[in-house]
């Protein structure tokens, strides 16, 4: 079979699937409602105004996670997921289209939450968002968007290996949440390597750490490729 049709299925199953549908609206609601907390008790002396406009995302991501784990772990549900290879033999072909499925609507729902998130935190900083250049603004509305769309498939890929939406989310959302900062200073500048970590600096107005803001997705990427490989050898490889 074609790549195409085989897209189209798998966005058919996204698409008519209601907690995914909901999951993609609370990546939104979670980052601008949580930007919107963050602006109204600004930092103090370390005050990043681009970073606080788009806090919220460390609490979006939760969501874009949820919705890449969902999207491959109900496939191992009641058998589904050896009806979806017997339409589609070519398991290299069938999860690549999965992972383009999650991939390009996490990417657009991540545009439209950056620009709403930014929209929204320079409402609420006012005349504390006057720092944020445009050339800022692009970066942060844009990097949101990578960012989210690279944690949905980075759970994409792990929740094929793992074959469970729970133990993916049981291990991915606590590592994003409270890794970094546990591990913070004292590793040496080795969290700066992190996944979160890393794709969160394209949201700082200035970066401190190892990575700039696009290396610093670029190592996020890194992460996402690993895990979406990892996905793919496991569903290649085991049984249905």
């Amino acid at each position: 079979m074609a790549f195409a049709p085989v897209l189209h299925s798998e966005w058919i199953k996204i698409r008519t699937l209601r907690s995914m549908l909901w999951a993609l609206g609370a990546i939104v609601l979670a980052t601008t409602a949580f930007s919107a907390l963050a602006g109204l008790d600004p930092e103090g002396g370390d005050f990043d105004p681009l970073f606080t406009a788009f806090f919220g995302v460390s609490f979006g991501q939760v969501a874009a996670v949820a919705f890449g784990a969902t999207a491959v772990s109900s496939e191992f549900q009641n058998g589904a997921l050896r009806v979806s290879l017997s339409a589609v033999p070519q398991r290299g072909r069938w999860f690549a289209a999965k992972a383009v499925a999650v991939g390009v609507p996490a990417l657009a729902v991540g545009l439209v939450t950056g620009f709403v998130t930014l929209t929204v935190g320079r409402a609420v900083l006012g005349d504390k968002a006057n720092g944020i250049t445009w050339t800022e603004s692009v970066r942060g509305v844009v990097g949101c968007a990578v960012y989210l769309a690279l944690m949905a498939l980075f759970a994409t890929g792990l929740a094929a290996v793992l074959r469970s939406g729970a133990a993916t989310l049981g291990i991915l959302i606590p590592f994003l949440i409270l890794v970094s900062f546990v591990v913070g200073d004292a590793s040496g500048g080795v969290a700066d390597f992190l996944p979160d970590k890393a794709g969160q600096a394209v949201l700082h107005q200035t970066t401190e750490g190892s990575l700039g803001p696009w290396s610093g997705l670029a190592v996020t990427a890194c992460w996402t490729a690993a895990a979406l490989l990892a996905g793919a050898w496991s569903v290649r490889r085991r049984d249905a």
